[in-house]
């Protein structure tokens, strides 16, 4: 479809946050980043949030999917059709399931609809072809992660840490030339993050978060709940691996007989010991962290993480990325790789079998 040169690329992505839709453009080959592009965000509404996650955990056909897809197609279609001049668009849809073992994955949103919408072609259902495979179809950014470290002009090993609703890391040798090297990456989710905290501070307080860490900060760590949580057996498990939102679902109930102080703090150091234990499998510890998703904003999860790995923990704006959009941005790049045939998985970031394409193109329909 696209014979390896740049072209502005848009990429979406609404995480296991519910908060919003995120969306990016970036100039790429699919190999190398050229330039990032413009950025924008919508917020979901109340009713929207609650929408969606009335579906969580339900597969096709199930109550409520149909309505979460109409939210999620017509918040994306909406912010999509802001930018201009764009020559391919990366959707990642909203994931409800994620059973990589069992039933597969389920991410609702139909590129079909948006390429009509937005008359451009649509690179959507990334996951499938990975999980059909074999692999765990998650994370997806690591290929993205390899080229940012590439951009940044990185030479030893590093980790991207995403502390979205799941935590998951990315570790890059930036020394390799191409991202499905054997060696170059490996990627897996490490644990719980912000969807347990987040779920507490709504339930508790009506709040959406544990903004700038403020409650977490004055309160005290049950160790007891975090040295329990890290006796659950995906700890065990060797890397590549991946997660359901819900998958820790338990730790509400672990934290219910403390003060809401002493829940937030204790719900914030289970995310810096998920991502220790999940170093210990790296082939080398990195030089330093990159952080992204909504964590890095919360100062008290960026010292945990600090003081339990030993490293040096900083947000990726530190490096002239972003934060906020590093995700959408992704899938702006793995929609490119997408058009022109290259692998967008390999065995060190999924588990599949070997490096493998995914997604499909929808292009707009005739006028």
């Amino acid at each position: 479809m696209m014979q390896g040169l740049p072209v502005r690329a848009l990429g979406t992505m609404s995480g296991t946050s519910l908060d919003g839709v995120d969306a990016a453009v970036v100039v790429t080959d699919g190999e190398a980043i050229t330039a990032f592009g413009e950025v924008a965000y919508r917020a979901y509404s109340d009713a929207e949030r609650q929408g969606i996650a009335a579906a969580l955990g339900r597969w096709p056909g199930e109550d409520g999917v149909a309505e979460a897809a109409e939210i999620v197609e017509t918040a994306h279609a909406e912010l999509m059709a802001q930018f201009n001049d764009i020559a391919l668009a990366g959707f990642h849809g909203q994931t409800l399931a994620h059973d990589p073992r069992g039933r597969g994955t389920h991410q609702v949103g139909d590129g079909r609809v948006l390429a009509h919408a937005l008359g451009v072609p649509v690179a959507w259902d990334f996951r499938s072809n990975d999980v059909r495979l074999g692999g765990q179809g998650a994370p997806l950014a690591p290929f993205f992660h390899f080229a940012c470290a590439k951009w940044i002009g990185a030479k030893a090993p590093l980790a991207f840490v995403n502390l979205g609703g799941v935590g998951n890391l990315t570790w890059v040798d930036p020394s390799f030339e191409r991202p499905e090297d054997d060696g170059a990456l490996l990627a897996f989710d490490t644990g719980p993050a912000n969807a347990p905290l987040n779920d507490l501070m709504q339930a508790r307080l009506g709040r959406a978060c544990d903004r700038d860490g403020e409650l977490g900060a004055r309160g005290q760590v049950d160790p007891a709940v975090v040295e329990a949580m890290l006796a659950h057996p995906y700890f065990l498990r060797m890397p590549p691996k991946s997660l359901d939102r819900n998958d820790f679902a338990g730790l509400a109930k672990a934290v219910a007989h403390l003060s809401d102080a002493d829940a937030a703090a204790t719900l914030t150091a289970v995310v810096a010991a998920a991502i220790a234990c999940g170093l210990d499998h790296v082939p080398r510890q990195p030089d330093r962290l990159l952080v992204t998703g909504g964590g890095r904003l919360n100062p008290v999860m960026m010292d945990m993480i600090a003081t339990r790995t030993g490293l040096e923990v900083v947000p990726v704006e530190m490096v002239g990325l972003n934060g906020d959009m590093l995700e959408a941005q992704a899938f702006a790049y793995l929609a490119v790789r997408v058009a022109r045939g290259l692998p967008t998985t390999c065995p060190a970031t999924t588990g599949v079998g070997a490096a493998v394409g995914g997604g499909e193109i929808s292009k707009p329909s005739p006028s």
